[in-house]
């Protein structure tokens, strides 16, 4: 597949996603390499508590995804896997996640300034007395 030839060992119509999935697995692959440069405490020491359970959450959703793909090409059925119900434990636990992160992106409301605002925005009837003293004192002149 380097060379890019088609290898007669498979059908012709499978070479395009063939070389596809040897480009994504060389992605992980170098994304793998990425991560692994860097010790796991030095890049937690980095993050906050919220990034910290992100990368966690990540990391064991994306080794239970390979370990999905590996039960495949050995001829497992995954739906039938405890690895169903890991996964769907980890993606609880993302969204989760993203509910906190969604709250602390929403804006906060100034209580004060927002009755202010709408105190002022209201209309008010004048009082009957003050119309008929202004109208007094318009006649007169």
């Amino acid at each position: 597949m380097a060379a890019e030839e088609i290898n007669e060992d498979y059908p012709a119509e499978i070479h395009e996603y063939l070389s596809t999935f040897e480009n994504s697995i060389g992605a992980v692959d170098e994304m793998l390499k990425t991560m692994m440069s860097v010790s796991r405490n030095e890049l937690l020491q980095k993050l906050d508590p919220l990034e910290q359970a992100k990368v966690d959450l990540v990391s064991a959703y994306t080794l239970n995804s390979m370990f999905w793909v590996y039960l495949a090409t050995q001829g497992v059925n995954p739906k039938e896997h405890p690895v169903k119900q890991e996964l769907e434990r980890i993606r609880v636990y993302m969204n989760r996640v993203k509910e906190i992160t969604d709250k602390k992106k929403a804006g906060k409301l100034d209580r004060g300034a927002a009755s202010r605002f709408v105190k002022n925005a209201l209309w008010e009837p004048k009082p009957k007395n003050a119309s008929k003293a202004a109208n007094k004192g318009k006649s007169k002149n």
